[in-house]
């Protein structure tokens, strides 16, 4: 089913390693698309975890940061999973169904997180955990225009509602789930289709005009906007609350694993570091210390080349100050800067 899909992309000019579209060969066009059209990303990678039964959420609202028991089915969230010390493990959005919760984790924690929600299910508790990765396929557009192609798949009921709000909508014999929200702070949607129709809507979504954007494009875009991931900017190291999640953490829905870790920083101002862009005037290595007048104060986590110069993510210890910090890296003159993903107190 997914070769089918796959067979479109290489015949597009893809390049897929480990199943993952890489490129398309055509980064400046894809990249130009998503800040001035509309873009589009395959994100099949990404892992999709159904949880069901009548505990469902009751369980996620005990074991991250969202207050999904206010959620209604149709309506979605970002929340933040971290361990009993607050430290991150991932960023994942959760889509409130009729009957069960989806959530969309990052690639490399679909594993991880499978385990770990399944060693927090007791004998009484009524849930069930399936990965439906393989069964199903994920497309982001992304750009200004993406409501534009929205409106031609007959999806127009779901433009205009709030973040993580979704539908399903049917066109020809292709259902799909429409989500609102890109994956990035840029205006977009996310699509969630069963793996046999994702060949036949990502055919009719390059035909509505989107610009097929590859993975190297995406982490450009990932990183430019700020949004962080595991094993990089979301580590052992880092907090909810300095990895800039702040729009993700409920101060007010009560106990849940490293609540009172995540509590007690907010409480006390217990931000010691937080998560910031970097403007390089060259090229770093991911590690590179970060200094302010040969005092270490941060450290390099994402790097990337873009049209208009070179673009890191890095944290930066909150005394000694924030945007508009002059900085070395490493050799490299930087300057802090606030990138759009990424929110700073509970106010955003």
């Amino acid at each position: 089913m997914m070769q089918d899909l796959r067979e479109i992309q290489v015949a597009a000019g893809a390049s897929i390693v480990d199943g993952i579209v890489v490129s398309f060969g055509n980064e400046l066009d894809a990249l130009v698309a998503a800040r001035e059209g509309v873009a589009l990303c395959d994100r099949s990678h990404w892992g999709r975890i159904l949880v069901s039964d009548d505990d469902r959420l009751r369980f996620l609202h005990n074991q991250s940061t969202n207050d999904f028991q206010s959620l209604k089915p149709g309506t979605g969230c970002d929340t933040v999973f971290v361990s009993s010390t607050a430290r991150t493990i991932d960023l994942v959005t959760a889509y409130i169904l009729e009957d069960a919760v989806l959530l969309l984790v990052s690639p490399n924690r679909r594993e991880y997180l499978l385990q770990w929600l399944d060693k927090y299910i007791f004998f009484a508790d009524k849930v069930k955990l399936k990965d439906i990765t393989n069964d199903t396929a994920t497309f982001s557009l992304i750009g200004p225009e993406s409501e534009q192609i929205v409106k031609k798949l007959g999806a127009e009921e779901i433009i205009n509602q709030a973040y993580g709000n979704h539908q399903l909508f049917k066109l020809e014999d292709i259902e799909f789930r429409v989500a609102v929200g890109s994956g990035l702070a840029i205006p977009g949607y996310t699509l969630i289709v069963a793996v046999e129709y994702a060949a036949n809507l990502w055919k009719k979504l390059v035909e509505l005009g989107a610009v097929p954007l590859g993975e190297q494009g995406w982490e450009q875009l990932r990183i430019t906007q700020g949004r962080p991931i595991p094993d990089q900017e979301l580590t052992d190291d880092y907090n909810p609350l300095e990895a800039g999640l702040w729009q993700t953490i409920s101060f007010s829905k009560g106990c849940y694993i490293g609540q009172e870790t995540i509590a007690r920083l907010n409480t006390y101002k217990g931000v010691k570091q937080q998560l910031w862009g970097i403007r390089l005037a060259a090229p770093v290595e991911v590690g590179s210390v970060i200094s302010l007048e040969d005092e270490k104060v941060g450290k390099i986590t994402s790097f990337t080349e873009t049209e208009n110069g070179y673009f890191g993510l890095g944290y930066v210890r909150t005394k000694a100050g924030g945007e508009g910090l002059k900085v070395r890296v490493g050799e490299v003159e930087g300057e802090v800067v606030e990138v759009p993903f990424l929110t700073r107190d509970s106010s955003q």
